[in-house]
C-alpha cells in the first residue's frame, strides 16, 4: 500500500471485511486498529481526522488481525475482551461471548436486588459463562451476595479470571441442576442465560456457529431442556416471592411461560429487548 496513512489502512481493512460479509465492517476495522495501537475507537477516529500515519510493523499487525476477522473469527476473540454494561470482560475460545441484549436482561435481576428489603440479598447466576451477569450484579449492587455456577471447565476458567478479587461474588464449577444446595430457600433472584437454540437449528452467523461453544448454545430438541431444569432448581433456591429471570429466543416466550406456569410459578411475564423482540421471561416463586 503506497498510502501509509491510518485512514487508508482502516479504509482498506473495512473493504476486506465488507467483502467477507462481516456485519459492521467499519466499526470492526476501527476497533482492530485501536487494538493494534492501544487506543480507543474514538481516538482512532481522531487520528484519522488528524491524518496520522501507520508504521510498517503496526500495518502488518493490523493486516494479520483483519485476516482473522475476515475468516469470521469473533472480534472479541481477537481483541481478547468484550464490553458488558460498565465492564470489560476477558473472553476467548471456549466461552460464550456476552451479547448487548443480555445487558437489558440483567437489569431485572439488579432491580430485584436493589429493591429487596434484605441487608444482603442473594443473587444466583446459573450458567454464568464469562461471568458477565454475575459480575454486573456484584459490582452494581455491592451489598448483595452473588453466587455463580458454570459447568464448562473452559468457560469457568474465563469466569475465574473475570471475577478475581470481587469479594461479594462466589464462583463454582457445577451443573446448574445441583448448584448451591446450601442456598435453598434464601435467594432473592435467580437469573440465567441458558443454552436455548434447538439442536436442529444451526445458527446462521459463522461467528456463532463456528466459535461459540455448543454447550452454551444448544438446549435439546425444542431448545428448552435447560429451561425446564432451571425452573425446578430455581423453585428450590428462591425464597417465597423471589424472582426468576430467564433470557431466551424471540419465539420462546409463550412456551417458557407454559413451562413455568405448569411448575407453579406466579406472575409469569415476557419482556422485549431494545429491538422489540421478546428476550426475557420473569416469574415469581409462590
Amino acid at each position: 500500500m503506497s498510502d501509509t496513512s491510518l485512514a487508508a489502512h482502516v479504509r482498506a481493512a473495512a473493504q476486506r471485511l465488507t467483502d467477507a460479509g462481516v456485519p459492521d465492517p467499519l466499526v470492526d476495522a476501527e476497533l482492530l486498529a485501536g487494538h493494534v495501537l492501544g487506543r480507543r475507537r474514538g481516538e482512532v477516529q481522531a487520528g484519522i481526522v488528524r491524518g496520522d500515519g501507520l508504521d510498517e510493523e503496526r500495518a502488518a499487525a493490523l493486516d494479520a488481525l483483519v485476516t482473522r476477522r475476515a475468516a469470521r473469527e469473533p472480534l472479541q476473540h481477537i481483541t481478547g475482551s468484550a464490553p458488558f454494561r460498565h465492564l470489560e470482560l476477558a473472553v476467548g475460545p471456549g466461552v460464550f461471548v456476552p451479547r448487548p441484549e443480555t445487558e437489558t436482561v440483567v437489569q431485572y435481576a439488579i432491580d430485584a436486588l436493589l429493591n429487596s428489603p434484605e441487608s444482603a440479598p442473594i443473587g444466583v447466576d446459573l450458567g454464568t459463562g464469562s461471568g458477565a451477569i454475575a459480575l454486573a450484579m456484584a459490582t452494581e449492587v455491592s451489598h448483595a451476595r452473588i453466587f455463580a455456577a458454570e459447568l464448562s471447565e473452559d468457560a469457568h476458567e474465563w469466569a475465574r479470571r473475570n471475577v478475581a478479587g470481587v469479594e461479594n461474588l462466589t464462583l463454582v464449577l457445577s451443573d446448574l441442576r445441583e448448584a448451591f444446595p446450601e442456598l435453598d430457600g434464601t435467594a432473592t433472584v435467580v437469573i440465567s442465560n441458558p443454552p436455548y437454540v434447538p439442536d436442529e437449528a444451526i445458527p446462521r452467523d459463522p461467528e456463532v456457529r463456528l466459535f461459540d461453544p455448543a454447550l452454551a448454545l444448544y438446549g435439546g430438541q425444542d431448545g428448552l431442556d435447560v429451561v425446564r431444569a432451571l425452573s425446578s432448581r430455581a423453585l428450590r433456591l428462591l425464597h417465597p416471592g423471589g424472582l426468576l429471570v430467564i433470557e431466551h429466543g424471540e419465539l420462546q416466550g409463550e412456551s417458557i411461560r407454559d413451562i413455568l406456569a405448569a411448575d407453579g410459578w406466579r406472575a409469569t411475564a415476557t419482556h422485549r429487548d431494545l429491538t422489540l423482540r421478546d428476550r426475557t421471561t420473569t416469574a415469581l416463586r409462590p
